[in-house]
């Protein structure tokens, strides 16, 4: 018929396969990114935090597995060998009564490394019950808390830490054996004296969070103060948590070896960092590899653990941009 349009030119052009309509509704939706997938994400481009990881991982993994390999006594004694220097036969030397300095090093970062991750779960654990009934409660219950806090952080902790050593080793080990009671002693004791700062940052987080509208919204529905605290306010302030325990990991090796050079850590059959750079004070001149070891052990743990901590709080702030 004259002047119609024919169908085959109305009619829309045929959408490429694949491509149509149904193709668009069977197209995957792109995966969400749990928030610790992107944390994990943004701390790996913090390259000496990344690296510090590793380097920290291979410093444990060979103390653990290390007496398995160097079979040597720690304290195994042998007087024709005092004081000798790095060789194949003492990797590391030997200290003034022909001990074995490898095998001591290697046993000595077992306990530093325990110590210090020992002291910052009860350092963390005890700020955070602190800090979160703080900030959770307010009132009156806040300001005695924070009194006790302010009280905590007055004291001068290196003569604390040694008036506490001093009164209670010699019980302890009396009911716990030498090793465990004084390793419990100084875990409670810099444990004890750690946790003020992390129980203001917990506080300060509670304050903020608990005002905000996902937190609003599961008080208007109903939830429990306890169950706003674990489900939704207590997770959201764990970053800079976790950021403060690296901190204290890296305080507590040090303390540890502050006491253990002053004579009041372990006893000198116990090796730690610190006892071994203890021991060689009085050889500096004439056998300078024993303190070098030990020394540089403390120095590469408490920088990785530092540079971790830097890597924890830039991927765990997210107004910060990685």
């Amino acid at each position: 018929m004259a002047g119609s349009t024919p169908a085959s030119a109305t009619a829309e052009p045929a959408a490429p396969r694949g491509q149509g309509p149904s193709a668009k509704a069977d197209a995957p939706l792109p995966r969400s990114v749990s928030p610790w997938a992107e944390a994990w994400r943004r701390f790996k481009r913090h390259r000496l935090a990344y690296w510090s990881l590793w380097l920290l991982g291979l410093v444990v993994l060979v103390v653990l597995l290390g007496p398995l390999v160097w079979t040597i006594g720690i304290n195994d004694i042998d007087f024709r060998a005092r004081l000798a220097g790095p060789s194949m036969k003492h990797p590391f030397g030997t200290d003034d009564l022909g001990r074995d300095l490898l095998a001591r090093m290697l046993y000595g970062g077992r306990v530093s490394l325990a110590v210090g991750l020992a002291a910052m779960l009860i350092g963390l654990v005890i700020g955070v019950v602190v800090g979160a009934v703080a900030g959770i409660a307010r009132g009156w219950i806040d300001a005695a808390l924070m009194w006790v806090t302010d009280l905590f952080l007055s004291l001068p902790t290196l003569p604390v830490l040694l008036l506490l050593i001093y009164f209670f080793r010699d019980p302890l080990k009396g009911v716990f054996g030498p090793e465990v009671g004084i390793f419990l002693l100084i875990v409670l004791v810099i444990g004890g004296l750690s946790w003020m700062p992390a129980a203001r940052l917990v506080r300060a987080q509670f304050f903020s969070l608990r005002e905000k509208e996902f937190v609003e919204a599961a008080r208007a529905l109903g939830a429990s103060t306890s169950r706003q605290v674990v489900r939704h306010i207590l997770p959201n302030a764990l970053g800079p948590v976790i950021v403060a325990g690296t901190i204290n990991i890296a305080a507590a090796i040090l303390t540890e070896s502050t006491l253990s050079f002053l004579g009041l850590g372990f006893p000198p059959d116990i090796p730690t960092w610190g006892r071994i750079l203890f021991d060689s004070k009085d050889y500096l001149d004439i056998a300078v590899h024993w303190s070098m070891f030990p020394g540089f052990a403390i120095f590469l743990a408490v920088l990785t653990v530092s540079f971790i901590g830097d890597g924890l709080r830039d991927a765990l702030d997210p107004r910060r941009v990685l």
